[in-house]
């Protein structure tokens, strides 16, 4: 059958059959959970009494969000978005057929299953029992059970954090069998690598609030340069971590993202930044502007702002945000860059008239 028959067959299938295996939040996590079987998340496919494990999870650590959500960078490339979808190792052989065996005969059986979905569930089955299977790649003899221990079946995971449910499920290949220690075949784009790792790693990275320091602190006059910066000391690099790690298949990615540079927005168009452009470039040490010190109040700072009138009984919202430049590394050498992130606060700021008294 040619692509095109197979995926006429194959989505009334895969819809009926195979919701099962598309898997969506369970399928990863920040902390190791265990199942309601009791099998940690490490022990994926194989074969002992308990059967059907959970599909490799990508355990997230370091500076990411907590409970696995999303974190709080956002893409300066506004066309770059994580993986919607991916495939990763999901059972052993054995496992597998117990799986696919029991859902595809219920569902056979059940009242006003015929015409186009039987048929479809049929192929289905026939795909994974000959070895002369129906789609555009060789079938499987009696799912490979000959095999079980020496690779895995791997199936679809969606990204729970995708808003659009069509991007979601855009990964809806039939589950494929991996041996251990070699890659998947490369039709399959979207299994799992060390770079698909670094983007979900980017996607759950938490990054640190921006506060600058102001001076002055507490309250800015009207038509004082206001210095702003942002020691070293208290604002480094950081990193994120995603990592599977089940039986004949290890990967992780590490994503750093490192500050270059400080973006400030006053809260009014009355006021001026230093520079011009509010763009303040990080320093050769690692900060950002420069502090204030007793005998500079003559200077222009190298990264502030000057507001031109004052801010009355309220405050200006001002707003500090930093672009960081983001890299991976991952298994085996690989590694690259990843589109600009960004992350900034809101600051309030008083700003007061000078009084002066005539005389």
């Amino acid at each position: 059958m040619n692509r095109t028959g197979r995926t006429a067959l194959g989505a009334a299938a895969l819809t009926l059959a195979l919701g099962a295996l598309i898997l969506t939040e369970p399928a990863y996590s920040a902390e190791p959970k265990r199942n309601d079987r009791g099998t940690s998340t490490e022990q994926t496919g194989g074969g002992d009494k308990t059967g059907i494990y959970a599909a490799a999870r990508i355990q997230y650590s370091g500076s990411v969000a907590k409970n696995g959500g999303t974190g709080n960078v956002t893409s300066t490339d506004v066309n770059w978005t994580p993986p919607p979808c991916w495939y990763a190792p999901y059972m052993g052989a054995k496992d597998f057929k117990k799986k696919m065996s029991q859902d595809i005969e219920s569902q056979l059986n059940a009242p006003g299953m015929g015409g186009h979905a039987g048929a479809a569930l049929t192929e289905l089955q026939r795909h994974y029992e000959d070895e002369y299977g129906w789609t555009d790649t060789p079938g499987y003899k009696d799912y490979n059970v000959e095999n079980d221990g020496k690779g895995m079946f791997w199936a679809a995971v969606e990204n729970p954090d995708e808003p659009d449910p069509l991007k979601r499920s855009s990964c809806n290949d039939l589950p494929f069998w991996v041996p251990n220690g070699e890659a998947p075949p490369p039709q399959y784009e979207e299994a799992l690598t060390p770079e698909i790792l670094a983007a979900l790693a980017y996607q759950h990275m938490q990054l640190p609030d921006t506060k600058v320091t102001l001076a002055p602190e507490a309250a800015t006059k009207v038509n004082l340069p206001t210095w702003a910066w942002l020691d070293k000391a208290v604002f480094d690099e950081v990193q994120a971590t995603a990592a599977v790690d089940v039986p004949g298949f290890n990967l992780q990615s590490t994503t750093t993202a490192k500050p270059v540079s400080l973006k400030l927005e006053p809260g009014t168009e009355d006021a001026e930044t230093y520079p011009s452009s509010g763009e303040c470039v990080i320093n050769a040490d690692g900060s950002i502007g420069e502090p204030y010190a007793r005998g500079k109040a003559d200077e222009t700072p190298p990264c502030g702002i000057k507001y031109l009138r004052s801010s009355g009984e309220g405050t200006f919202k001002l707003q500090a945000t930093i672009t960081w430049e983001i890299t991976w590394e991952g298994t085996g050498g690989a590694g690259g860059d990843l589109p600009d992130g960004t992350f900034g606060n809101d600051q309030a700021v008083t700003v007061q008239e000078i009084q002066a008294v005539n005389r």
